[in-house]
């Protein structure tokens, strides 16, 4: 495909039964390269004591290696899109996974844990290139009334990393060791690099004339909104998601560290397909039942963590309402703002769970594992007021261009 004929996806006129089609080999392909963002940023809560301990820092310390790499993503996000507006957006693209491939064999390698943190703040950098590409190429690889299922594909990899890759990695870790785990994902990053070159197709960036500033998106109705629920959700996630295994250390369940996180991952499986089928007609539906999960989940953690069925079944809640969530608010706030309003959620997704892995050790050392869940519930119930309230422009009960 030609970069004229990418440009013009969206716009041109074409044939009935050809605009009712996705291309699925490029947008798995970014769905792929989400997968890789969220399994490099995410993969050291699943191994969090085993690399403390090789790293000698406190497990509080290495969670700080999930907040770096979001520190990174959030702040890289907006000065990034700007100095990077006018590149080939496929150059930018393998650019970035290429940066996963080397920040991955660093951490594999290294016994330094400055080292470490360092190769994952350049990680986090490449994550901000990839997060802002990935909405764009779905929307111009996609009819109008289609783009949030090509969004749902792109966001697919976010849970699927999860779901999947996390519960895998932590199961090789316990086999194999973290460093070799960590070193099949930077080979997997490398043949992803050929998948994009063959199957994705190029872009043009945007002439100087035509960029209008990021933060203008702020005052445009629904904007704000969506980012609250942004910021809530992601460090309400975060939280409890980065120190997991101490949370289950406490009731006795860290052994089957992996089969909850494969409870929870297949939850989210199961909301991925759910939520890529009726975003476009259920945005707002989708979006309070997503929340309201996430705060059924957690006041059963409140209550009852010590029954394992509890626990388990507080994962599923927790799972389907995590699932699509990615995708949710990516289509509410490219509904809202356009492509500026998506580089605003970069920046807010990646520092609230930086913010979150903060936060989350200050608990961990201060109050013990068992505040997690009281934390979940004080960002999510203002979260689901806000989803409530917004209903003219934040989280319509129609999404423009809808069919």
């Amino acid at each position: 495909m030609t970069t004229s004929q990418i440009e013009s996806l969206a716009s041109a006129p074409r044939h009935e039964d050809a605009r009712q089609k996705l291309s699925w080999s490029p947008l798995l392909a970014l769905g792929t390269a989400a997968f890789m963002s969220i399994l490099t940023e995410a993969l050291p809560a699943g191994v969090l004591p085993e690399m403390a301990r090789d790293l000698s820092v406190s497990e509080s310390a290495a969670g700080q290696l999930l907040t770096v790499y979001a520190i990174a993503t959030g702040v890289a996000a907006i000065p990034l899109s700007a100095a990077t507006s006018g590149w080939r957006r496929k150059r930018l693209m393998l650019l970035a996974v290429a940066v996963f491939a080397f920040a991955n064999i660093v951490t594999a390698l290294s016994s330094s844990y400055p080292l470490t943190m360092t190769s994952r703040l350049f990680a986090g950098v490449a994550a901000a290139a990839v997060w802002a590409e990935l909405v764009g190429y779905a929307r111009r690889l996609a009819p109008p009334h289609l783009q949030g299922r090509a969004i749902a594909v792109t966001m697919a990899g976010i849970p699927l990393a999860l779901s999947l890759g996390i519960p895998v990695g932590t199961f090789l870790g316990g086999l194999f060791g973290w460093r070799p785990t960590f070193g099949v994902v930077a080979l997997i990053s490398v043949l992803l690099l050929a998948w994009i070159g063959v199957s994705v197709p190029d872009a043009p960036g945007q002439k100087a004339g035509k960029r209008q500033p990021i933060l203008q998106a702020l005052q445009l109705p629904g904007v704000v909104p969506v980012l609250f629920v942004v910021a809530a959700y992601v460090l309400a996630h975060n939280i409890l998601y980065t120190y997991i295994a101490s949370f289950l250390d406490a009731y006795d369940m860290g052994g089957r560290r992996d089969l909850v996180l494969l409870v929870f991952g297949t939850a989210s499986m199961v909301s991925i397909f759910v939520t890529g089928a009726l975003v476009d007609r259920r945005l707002r539906q989708l979006t309070l039942v997503s929340v309201a999960l996430f705060i059924v989940a957690a006041v059963m953690l409140v209550l009852v963590a010590d029954s394992e069925i509890a626990v388990y079944t507080s994962m599923v809640l927790w799972g389907l309402g995590w699932g699509g969530v990615a995708t949710l608010l990516q289509t509410a706030v490219t509904d809202a703002g356009g492509d500026r309003g998506q580089a605003l959620l970069v920046t807010t997704w990646n520092s609230f769970m930086a913010v979150g892995g903060a936060v989350g050790g200050i608990l961990l050392d201060g109050m013990g594992p068992t505040s997690f869940p009281w934390s979940v519930l004080l960002l999510l119930v203002p979260a689901l007021l806000v989803v409530v309230a917004g209903r003219r422009h934040a989280f319509p009960a129609r999404r423009p261009g809808a069919a």
